[in-house]
């Protein structure tokens, strides 16, 4: 009996869920807001929130897992200074700061608490919404994504001090979970490396379970649960363990297909896993706290905003794109809420005190949509809001180049741009390049080529990278969004400069064109002619393969 009563809730928030997710469709917000708004409606409705809570901490896992097969390790290390120092950086100084502030009015083991809850912001709401605007590979998603890494790995540790502080501190108590905890995740990697690697290609490429679809589905399941159940088990962040084990999984050729197979069961849990945030919500007390709560608000958002831009800044990020990057990190995450949970346990925490960071919380998520698709754009306008001298600090060292430049502009050095300049230079022709990462203006410069250091989203950046006199400019950069903007910017700052701009998804080729591109390389429509002609080269016997069979079957005429 009460299997069907916990079954009748769930069922019961998931139409909630969608009712206001659609609403939230038709409004033109994200889905994640009537999902929110769905916990908060049907929240006292629910009686066993502990087994809600607990499946929605599953999605968290499974959402990081198929974010984890993106991201091989290769493309972790890539992310470069931005993962490891500036994730570290950007969680010991909020963590630091916050407990200063909260110590005026608060003892030290709360006040440190606090600091540690603010210290985290929202990895599903913030990586789910890079995601579908196919944002992770802008810039600001590559810092965002490296600082979110890290605190994700940070979580076991902060709930251990405050665990420890909740204790009295006792050093019996602590060495040993800090042990086990490291042991556990060294066995925990050892282990996801053999499996992954060596054991699950094997399963998948072999004669009974690859035909079989329905076997690779629940392998994939097994994978996903098996990974969040093991690192729970060793006293980890089950979201970690996910992921370690995605990342481990990604560089198998069969990571696209898992990821797809996760798919139906990772948005069941993760809607969940919103819905159940809203449950948290106390109206009552949130209605009669609104000063409380506003002002909370909006020192945690500046606080974030100016320690995110800061670290960034340090670490050589322009002005722009630093700033991004703090907008959209300015929230508490869903991490928060374990944290906050185990100082309630263990009284570090009162009611009035729970509740507010819980209101906090919750409202810097309901924001987070808008500031994670806003950020950049809001982050432009306040930097042309300052000074000249302000705007063009985000150039680069190459302030005092020469003011000759080539007749063409690369926006863009990635592995498009660099084809792009290397079919340049063996006809002669010396493009110069705009580029905004420092390690891939490294390689132009190794290549001899003029680098300009910026944000090519920023109206100085560009002209001083000489698109006055640039008779043709070449967008290569991934993000479609960014380059419909900097495809916009460029036909109105030089309307005689010809724009061949890259699209990465069909979808995006009309409004990229529409922005003023006079040629759009969709990326689909290359890929599929490229792949039909080698299918017709297969079949008409000019492949590497003996297609007779297939030429038969396909009425082709061979060619010897």
């Amino acid at each position: 009996m009460e299997f069907w009563n916990l079954l009748m809730q769930i069922l019961l928030l998931l139409v909630a869920a969608f009712l206001m997710g659609l609403l939230a469709e038709r409004l033109k917000q994200s889905p994640i807001i009537g999902y929110l708004f769905a916990g908060i409606l049907i929240g006292p409705w629910v009686f066993n929130t502990e087994a809600i809570f607990q499946l929605s901490e599953l999605g968290v896992a499974l959402l990081l897992f198929s974010i984890g097969l993106e991201f091989s390790f290769k493309r972790l290390k890539s992310l470069g200074v931005m993962a490891f120092g500036g994730g570290t950086l950007q969680v010991s100084v909020t963590m630091v700061v916050f407990a200063l502030g909260f110590l005026i009015f608060r003892p030290l083991g709360e006040a440190l608490a606090l600091g540690a809850m603010v210290a985290l912001s929202s990895t599903a709401v913030v990586m789910r919404v890079l995601v579908d605007r196919a944002e992770i590979d802008s810039p600001r998603g590559r810092n965002a994504m490296g600082i979110l890494l890290l605190q994700d790995i940070a979580v076991v540790p902060l709930v251990i001090m405050v665990t420890m502080i909740g204790q009295g501190g006792s050093e019996t108590s602590v060495y040993p979970a800090i042990a086990k905890t490291v042991f556990g995740a060294v066995g925990m990697v050892v282990l996801f490396y053999l499996l992954f690697n060596f054991l699950v290609p094997r399963l998948l490429k072999s004669r009974t379970v690859h035909p079989s679809r329905d076997l690779i589905i629940l392998l994939t399941i097994i994978m996903a649960v098996g990974s969040s159940w093991l690192a729970h088990a060793l006293g980890l962040s089950p979201a970690l363990g996910a992921f370690i084990a995605g990342m481990m999984l990604a560089e198998c050729e069969f990571a696209a297909q898992i990821r797809s197979d996760i798919g139906p069961i990772r948005t069941l849990f993760v809607t969940l896993f919103f819905t159940s945030i809203g449950m948290l919500a106390n109206p009552q007390w949130m209605i009669f706290h609104l000063r409380w709560i506003a002002a909370g608000l909006a020192v945690m958002i500046i606080g974030k905003v100016l320690i995110i831009y800061g670290i960034a800044r340090l670490l050589g990020n322009p002005g722009t794109q630093a700033l991004a990057t703090g907008i959209i990190l300015a929230q508490i995450g869903e991490f928060s809420f374990v944290l906050a949970t185990t100082a309630r346990g263990f009284s570090l925490v009162d009611e009035n005190t729970f509740n507010l960071i819980v209101s906090v919380t919750i409202i810097s998520i309901f924001l987070s949509p808008y500031m994670v698709s806003h950020g950049g754009k809001i982050a432009q306008q306040f930097m042309k809001m300052i000074s000249s001298q302000g705007a063009r600090s985000v150039l680069s060292e190459d302030e005092t180049a020469s003011e000759m430049f080539e007749k063409i502009l690369i926006i863009g050095f990635g592995p498009a741009g660099q084809n792009v300049a290397e079919g340049l230079l063996e006809t002669g022709i010396k493009p110069s390049v705009l580029e905004l990462r420092p390690a891939m203006a490294r390689v132009a410069r190794e290549w001899g080529l003029t680098v300009h250091m910026g944000d090519a989203e920023h109206d100085e950046v560009l002209k001083h990278a000489g698109l006055g006199s640039a008779c043709l400019v070449v967008v290569t950069i991934p993000d479609p969004r960014s380059v419909k903007d900097i495809v916009r910017n460029i036909r109105r700052l030089s309307p005689e400069s010809n724009v061949i701009a890259r699209s990465r998804y069909n979808i995006h080729t009309a409004e990229i064109e529409k922005a003023g591109a006079h040629l759009t390389v969709d990326e689909e429509v290359i890929l599929g002619k490229y792949l039909s002609k080698h299918v017709i080269d297969c079949l008409q016997g000019r492949g590497d393969f003996d297609f007779s069979c297939a030429c038969a079957l396909a009425g082709l005429p061979e060619e010897s």
